[in-house]
């Protein structure tokens, strides 16, 4: 079990992660919930019905953590996010920035990468967004006992430049950027990147991501790579065998990468 939350997950995939608590915590949908009893007496993977519901009782990972998530701005899916990760090669002990925060479903992803020993600073200008992606992040936090340091800001990029630059002395190894205008945080979070760091765009259209393209340039950085990542569910025919799920294809935003190579 994680260290202090309990994930309860119904027969349609919906998830409650709730705190482990004496006296029973409120869960929507599910009443006031024992967690505490729960552990002692049901035990991870077993079945127990709770307001005429039959909820698994499991272990608090990502996937449980996104699907139980405070949600308030449009977050960052699983599919982008894996991308992401991989293509910014974000791992343990990086210095990672990321802006804006929104519901911190990308940051999910970027704690559980970086490792105690990693740096995780978000910038985010809408206060009424922070407050959900903080909660999400404290929630992470709690329920995994080897997180990174976090840093927030409050504000646009170009406004916190100075904060992020004295909380990352030795330079940023990855920067990722989800915002309404990506262009001045190019500008002036480039110059921050390591020799070797990563820069990642977040674009919904296409006239946003041919911005970026030519903002990443003047800023002397090299794209690696840009374009959009498709994902297409399959599942069980009626009538036997397989088949694509009916439903759009799961295309989000197109994604931008690139690089800095010279000192």
């Amino acid at each position: 079990m994680a260290r202090g939350f309990i994930s309860l997950v119904g027969e349609d995939d919906r998830t409650w992660v709730l705190p482990i608590e004496e006296g029973g915590t409120k869960a929507k949908g599910l009443g006031v919930v024992d967690t505490a009893s729960l552990v002692a007496d049901v035990g991870e993977g077993n079945e127990v019905e709770l307001a005429g519901k039959a909820v698994r009782v499991l272990p608090t990972g990502l996937p449980e953590l996104r699907r139980g998530m405070a949600r308030r701005a449009q977050t960052i899916g699983d599919k982008d996010a894996g991308i992401l990760v991989a293509r910014l090669g974000i791992g343990r002990d990086d210095v990672v920035r990321e802006a804006g925060l929104g519901s911190a479903g990308l940051g999910l992803h970027i704690t559980r990468a970086l490792g105690a020993n990693g740096h995780h600073i978000t910038v985010e200008p809408r206060p009424e967004h922070a407050s959900v992606g903080l909660t999400n992040l404290r929630r992470a936090d709690e329920a995994w006992v080897d997180g990174p340091t976090h840093t927030h800001f409050e504000g646009l990029v170009e406004e916190v430049v100075d904060g992020v630059a004295s909380a990352a002395p030795q330079g940023l190894n990855a920067v990722v950027l989800d915002m309404a205008d990506h262009v001045r945080s190019i500008q002036a979070l480039a110059p921050l990147l390591a020799v070797g760091g990563r820069m990642a765009c977040y674009c919904p259209v296409t006239a946003q991501l041919e911005r970026c393209w030519e903002a990443v340039e003047a800023a002397g950085l090299e794209v690696e790579w840009a374009g959009e990542i498709m994902e297409r569910p399959w599942t069980r025919a009626s009538r036997g065998g397989m088949r694509p799920s009916n439903g759009p294809f799961g295309h989000t935003a197109f994604l931008l990468f690139a690089q800095k190579r010279g000192a």
